[in-house]
């Protein structure tokens, strides 16, 4: 679940800690560090790697009942966090500053299309094409560069997205339409990154969760009614392991969010730039070898052009020296 591309300290974390491993006080290069942070990036992606798991654990919650429930326990959750750890400080510095409020909501936003989108793809049998979407992430993060901000790419990243264009098309042309899915997903996420890029330093991870989810709960109540004047919601009627896992919804989007703050303390963002990769694998695999999602030539010469080109993005980072945007590290 992606939140902040620039997190503060969350608890646990010691007063030196830094997320550009630069911070006064410890050795950037201490192996303890460098371990417990890898530690921390491999559980958080791969918590979001099985995601699509939990998701249809929620059966037969639908997508919309799902994602409702997913803003309104992860706020009580976050207000929790924030009342038991006593961090009402930053949250209240945030709240005056109008301006980073209505940007917040407009993160909240994007990221609202980005877990519905990713809910329904979960639990239609899309999750190949949902794992496709966080490939192309940190492509379609280059590109945003381009056209948002104007940047220069080297030689190296134009192949990559060039390459990637081709996928698309290949994927197009077998199945007949655009896949929607994945460029939604990669969209939606690479513009939230935009966004959180802009106010990262001024907003921790928390706070930058808060508000998102604040700004949410009113289309989140909306979306329950109108569920339960349609088809009636399934909380509190399945059983109560089916509740249990509703009521987790927000432990599970802040626990992962939460671990990988800790990790890009302690990590150079090349290295968490490497893992990142981790969790759409994890998705790739569990759509393909336990839940049997197709896999025609097509698709695969689609993802083969897809990883070649993420081969060739992060070459060309890790020749440059140059690490990845840390907004298009964190996925759903």
């Amino acid at each position: 679940m992606p939140v902040d591309p620039a997190p503060v300290a969350s608890p646990g974390d010691s007063p030196g800690d830094s997320s550009d491993g630069g911070a006064p006080g410890r050795n950037p290069a201490d192996g303890g560090e460098h371990r417990s942070g890898l530690i921390y990036a491999v559980l958080a992606y791969g918590l979001w790697g099985i995601l699509p798991l939990y998701f249809l654990l929620l059966l037969p919650a639908g997508p919309f009942e799902i994602v409702a429930w997913r803003v309104l326990f992860t706020l009580v959750f976050c207000v929790l966090l924030i009342v038991v750890t006593r961090t009402w400080r930053p949250f209240l510095a945030v709240l005056r500053k109008p301006r980073i409020v209505w940007i917040m909501g407009l993160a909240g936003v994007l990221i609202f299309i980005n877990w519905q989108t990713y809910v329904l793809a979960a639990l239609s049998g899309h999750v190949v094409e949902a794992a496709l979407g966080y490939f192309i992430n940190p492509i379609v993060t280059v590109f945003l560069g381009v056209l948002v901000l104007r940047e220069r790419l080297r030689r190296l990243q134009w192949i990559a997205i060039g390459i990637s264009l081709i996928a698309v098309v290949v994927l197009t042309v077998g199945y007949g339409s655009l896949p929607w899915i994945s460029l939604v997903l990669a969209f939606s996420f690479g513009f939230y990154g935009l966004i959180k890029k802009r106010v990262g330093r001024e907003v921790d991870a928390v706070t930058g969760l808060t508000l998102e989810t604040a700004w949410l709960a009113p289309v989140a109540i909306v979306q329950l009614i109108v569920v339960a004047g349609i088809s009636g919601l399934t909380f509190g009627t399945v059983s109560p392991w089916h509740t249990v896992g509703l009521l987790s919804a927000g432990v599970v989007t802040a626990v992962p969010l939460l671990l990988f703050a800790s990790a890009a303390r302690r990590l150079p963002l090349t290295t968490l730039g490497l893992v990142q990769f981790f969790a759409p694998v994890l998705q790739f695999l569990v759509g393909v070898f336990i839940l049997g999602e197709p896999m025609p030539l097509e698709r695969w010469i689609g993802f083969g052009l897809v990883w070649v080109a993420l081969v060739i993005l992060t070459a060309d980072m890790i020749a440059s020296g140059r690490a990845p945007r840390r907004a298009s590290l964190e996925p759903t």
